[in-house]
């Protein structure tokens, strides 16, 4: 298996970080503290390491970089900056598309809430638990306790435990409250086609899972789904383990760059077509969450490691890589379709200055929606207007004030002003000779007084800053100990002010609800992107990106736009938010030129870039088609992924179908895939819903351009038995029972509560020893093999029992003298808690019985023994 660091089996690493706990001691460094640190009998390390600290929960660089910007007014700072360095309080969310999902608010309502009352400790917090009160329907909730007070609370545990076993059968996603708050924002139905860009590791998939199956009727699947992305092989793993606990159909999970996700387009098909057949034959969205790489400063709560590592350059790092994620969201968005735009830093340069951006690239295209409406109880603020750059030390005001040679790196797209730069070679030399540079890591800023004059006609602030660049220099040089006199700057640096209405943008920032800090932006398309020349100075930038064929092809042109990954293999990596690009020696020599944008392209030459890109026309699926064979390994043979392939073995399905007795109502062929080519080998058959089976078709007949990880529900699996006597070769899997259940007719047992509890207890039970005599006689008739048993709630005639998606059921193995359960231990210790909640009178009766009749049964036993010895005896 050559290139092993390709691998796709996912790993117990992948899962379970061995990140040390930086909330595990308060951040005081006294003896005290010290003392209880090596005297703490319950710290898991034996061995303390007496050199090691926590984390310094403060920055200078940071604190005065907010306070510049504006994030919050100044009188709030303290606040702000005091809740920051506090540990999160744990938040999570309820499944609402769960079978005891009704049960579970209960149990919180009734037995959480007024159980850990006493535990409260924050003195902005009423409750221990309450549920969010801008999140619909009490499914979300916020605990006053933090991840390492849950773990190492005694009082805490039975809810520690709770929340552990529940997340991990899918009836809860331990999630961030600010999180959750994006995919509300979509609007979301149930017939929607979602793409979530960079989606790993995957609470906000599951979010977007949850919406698309809320439906009138249980046991039908939506005609909408869901394309989960995620550049990283590892975290495309850790997003299939994170959502195979929704147990979806309609789900494919994809590994591209988002800035280059292939377009999947058959123009000869949609040319003619309209509605749902140009659905099929074009893949784009009504709804896109890009939910973008950043800096993560938002998170420092939960990652106070962010603390020492975060500097100014590395939202400037992430700046366009954003520009062109958002960008590709917005050219795979359809007319009408809304996109959300969010982010967990609090960087202008991350947030509104991409949103700016865009809008600028998109014309009268995209619409910012004003979203403040919805969610009336959810706190947030509006975006900035206003805001500047800081790179190398230097506050830079506009793109005229960027230094030449910085010019590749800090780009007109990151500053407030919506205008397309232009500067000719003697302004900018003059520019260039004027520019103080303060180095990052040795300077200082001095910024004067901030002044505020209000615009009475438009009432738009407009914000002036005054910098003495001679006195910032002096600075510098009185601290490293060196000396220079440079020329004071004439005049004063105007801060741009945007006229983009940034204001209906979001900010959520943690000291208003006790949360992390999130930026979100709600764009909406009106209208085919149009051709707006890039906001780009420099080729070099050009060069990096490797997108354009020609120098004409920096248009944002929507078909245009889709197709680089298409001519190039994927071979870019994101830049990353700890090593910023903006180090000198690493800025190619051609960036020392000052270069114009280009203008935008007369019509008949548009018309050219879209021949030349042409979609594909279709191919047959299966067929012996001439294809070089650089294409089809570019196209077709994704390396380390398996191939996703219709399973058709009508000798097979005939089979299931008859073993199972599933309705012919419910569509099988057409439906069923496997990751297989040889299908006298298949382990595993997925279903797949009918919209994921028109992305699948498509994507075949576009040669396979999206690179899928994963997709479907797992249904069938073969059965490796020694016993022979099944008929059918596939067993159910209780992933996909849901959804089989109520087409189904054979093979299929109802128990009553005492003998299904029986089952989860002891897994595999005699035939002799079942409760029910008439459960017995089924049970020992029923043909060899797999089987469902259902619990029959309070006795029902067989007749009168209606199976759908409430009906509680596990799958079983009937055997020649027994029956066993294959559910996961973990899945039938919670299914039995669930059990003794929902019937807590019944369970107790039958554990009375249970117990009498085990008293019984040893008295029994005893006076036998007794007999025996007496006539051993005599």
């Amino acid at each position: 298996m050559g290139g092993g660091h390709k691998r796709g089996r996912t790993q117990r690493k992948h899962f379970k970080q061995s990140k040390e706990n930086v909330w595990k001691y308060k951040n005081g460094s006294d003896e005290a503290s010290k003392k209880t640190r090596s005297s703490d009998p319950s710290d898991e390390n034996p061995n303390p390491n007496p050199s090691w600290q926590p984390f310094a929960t403060q920055n200078t660089g940071f604190e005065e970089y907010y306070k510049a910007q504006g994030i919050v007014p100044e009188n709030e700072w303290e606040e702000f900056i005091c809740v920051l360095r506090k540990p999160l309080p744990a938040a999570f969310r309820i499944n609402s598309s769960g079978q005891f999902f009704r049960d579970i608010l209960s149990q919180l309502e009734d037995d959480f809430m007024k159980s850990l009352e006493a535990e409260i400790d924050n003195e902005n917090e009423i409750d221990a638990i309450r549920p969010l009160p801008w999140y619909p329907g009490k499914l979300a909730w916020h605990s006053n306790f933090s991840r390492m007070q849950l773990r190492k609370n005694q009082t805490l545990e039975r809810f520690h435990e709770f929340l552990k076993q529940e997340n991990e059968v899918g009836n809860i996603t331990r999630q961030e409250a600010v999180s959750m708050v994006p995919p509300l924002f979509l609007d979301v139905l149930p017939d929607h086609h979602i793409l979530d860009m960079c989606a790993a590791p995957g609470s906000k998939t599951f979010q977007l899972l949850e919406m698309i199956h809320q439906l009138d009727k249980p046991g039908l699947l939506p005609n909408g789904l869901v394309i989960a992305n995620d550049v990283d092989v590892q975290r495309c793993n850790l997003l299939i383990h994170q959502t195979k606990r929704m147990c979806s159909a309609n789900l494919i999970v994809t590994n591209h760059e988002a800035q280059h996700f292939p377009n999947c387009s058959l123009k000869s098909c949609t040319e003619n077509s309209t509605g749902e057949e140009a659905r099929k034959h074009t893949l784009q969205f009504d709804r896109v969450l890009c939910d973008v790489p950043c800096t993560g400063d938002g998170t420092l709560r939960k990652a106070p490691d962010i603390w020492r590592k975060w500097n100014a350059g590395m939202g400037n790092g992430l700046h366009r890589l954003q520009v062109d994620i958002a960008m590709r969201g917005l050219a795979l968005l359809k007319v009408g379709g809304r996109m959300v735009y969010s982010t967990c830093s609090m960087n202008p340069v991350e947030n509104e200055a991409v949103v700016a951006e865009v809008l600028r690239r998109s014309g009268d295209s995209v619409e910012l929606l004003d979203v403040s409406g919805e969610l009336p109880e959810l706190i947030r603020r509006p975006g900035l207007k206003t805001w500047k750059v800081r790179d190398r030390g230097l506050w830079l005001a506009s793109y005229r004030d960027v230094p030449r040679y910085r010019r590749g790196v800090i780009t007109p797209s990151m500053f407030p002003s919506d205008q397309c730069f232009k500067l000719d070679q003697t302004e900018h030399d003059n520019m260039q000779e004027e520019t103080v540079t303060i180095d990052a890591v040795t300077g200082t800023e001095n910024a004067s007084s901030l002044e505020l004059s209000h615009d009475g006609g438009n009432n738009v602030e407009t914000i002036e800053t005054a910098v003495d660049m001679k006195e910032a220099v002096s600075n510098v040089h009185e601290v490293s100990g060196m000396s220079s006199s440079p020329e004071d700057l004439d005049g004063e640096i105007k801060v741009e002010v945007s006229s983009y209405p940034l204001e209906c943008c979001m900010r959520i920032v943690p000291h208003d609800q006790n949360s992390g800090a999130f930026f979100i932006a709600v764009l909406k398309k009106i209208s085919p992107l149009q051709a707006v020349p890039e906001n780009q100075t420099s080729q070099s930038t050009k060069r990096k990106q490797k997108i354009p064929r020609n120098s004409n092809e920096n248009l944002e042109v929507e078909n245009a736009e889709i197709k680089p990954s298409e001519c190039i293999p994927d071979q870019h990596h994101h830049t990353s938010a700890e090593e910023p690009s903006n180090d000198s020696s690493k800025i190619d020599q051609s960036s020392l030129k000052t270069t114009d944008v280009e203008p935008a392209l007369p019509s008949n030459q548009l018309n050219d870039i879209e021949n030349e890109l042409e979609e594909v026309e279709p191919s047959g699926i299966g067929e012996n088609e001439k294809v070089s064979k650089g294409k089809l390994q570019i196209q077709g043979r994704w390396r380390g992924v398996d191939p996703v392939v219709f399973f058709q073995e009508k000798t097979i399905i005939d089979s299931i179908r008859s073993f199972y007795g599933i309705c012919e109502s419910f569509p099988l062929e057409g439906h069923l895939v496997t990751r297989n080519t040889d299908a006298n080998h298949v382990k595993r058959i997925y279903y797949i819903s009918k919209s994921v089976h028109d992305i699948l078709q498509l994507n075949f007949k576009v040669g396979q351009r999206l690179k899928i990880t994963s997709l479907g529900l797992k249904t069938f699996e073969r059965q490796a038995s020694k016993d022979c006597s099944s008929l059918c070769s596939f067993r159910l899997s209780s992933e996909g029972l849901p959804l089989l259940l109520p087409y189904i007719s054979k093979q299929i047992l109802h128990a009553s509560l005492l003998d299904f509890q029986h089952l989860l207890q002891y897994r595999t039970i005699k035939f002799p020893d079942f409760v029910n005599s008439d459960f017995r006689e089924k049970a020992t008739n029923l043909m060899p093999g797999c089987c469902v048993v259902t619990l029959n709630e309070g006795n029902k005639p067989i007749d009168e029992i209606l199976l759908d998606a409430s009906t509680i059921a596990i799958v079983c193995w009937k055997g020649k003298t027994n029956l066993s359960i294959m559910v996961s231990q973990l899945d039938a210790q919670e299914l039995r808690e669930r059990l003794s909640l929902r019937f807590p009178s019944e369970v107790t009766i039958s554990e009375d019985k249970e117990n009498n009749s085990n008293s019984e049964a040893e008295a029994k036993k005893i006076s036998v023994d007794n007999e025996s010895t007496d006539d051993f005896r005599s």
